[in-house]
């Protein structure tokens, strides 16, 4: 019996692997987003500390010296924030686009599969043909030998 061989398998299976690879970037890229998100909650959290700080601290006796310093802390936790949402933006762009490229590698994945089943039914069909043909002689070369005898 003939076996199908797929003649673009190596296609195929590079299509996998770039896939696969897709997906791995895709998972570093979402792993990068969180890290980020998770940096800037913390500096929000900072923050928030220090303002609560420099409203205990405006309540109480005034100490002009730890007042300033309260306030230059929360100057440079909004700046260090600011910065963190920039890096969480583009933490987001390349999730965005780490999903796009996985999501190309598995349009071509599945296009080269829908080819090899199309090549198999292909297959297929042409093995039945044959299967047929050969029925066909056999039937007619028995007929034509029992013909011969009688």
């Amino acid at each position: 019996m003939a076996k199908f061989r797929y003649r673009m398998q190596n296609i195929l299976d590079i299509k996998e692997k770039m896939e696969n690879q897709a997906k791995t970037a895709y998972g570093l890229a979402n792993a990068k987003l969180a890290s980020e998100q998770a940096k800037l909650r913390e500096i929000m959290l900072r923050r928030a500390r220090y303002e609560a700080q420099a409203r205990e601290l405006v309540k109480g006796s005034l100490r002009v010296r730890d007042i300033r310093e309260c306030r230059r802390a929360i100057d440079i936790i909004k700046s260090q924030q600011r910065s963190q949402m920039m890096n969480v933006h583009a933490a987001e762009k390349n999730v965005e686009f780490a999903r796009e490229r996985l999501n190309e590698a598995m349009i071509e994945r599945k296009t080269h599969e829908k080819l090899k089943e199309r090549a198999f039914e292909e297959f297929k069909q042409e093995l039945q043909r044959t299967e047929a043909k050969e029925i066909d002689e056999l039937v007619s070369y028995n007929y034509h030998d029992n013909g011969q005898e009688t």
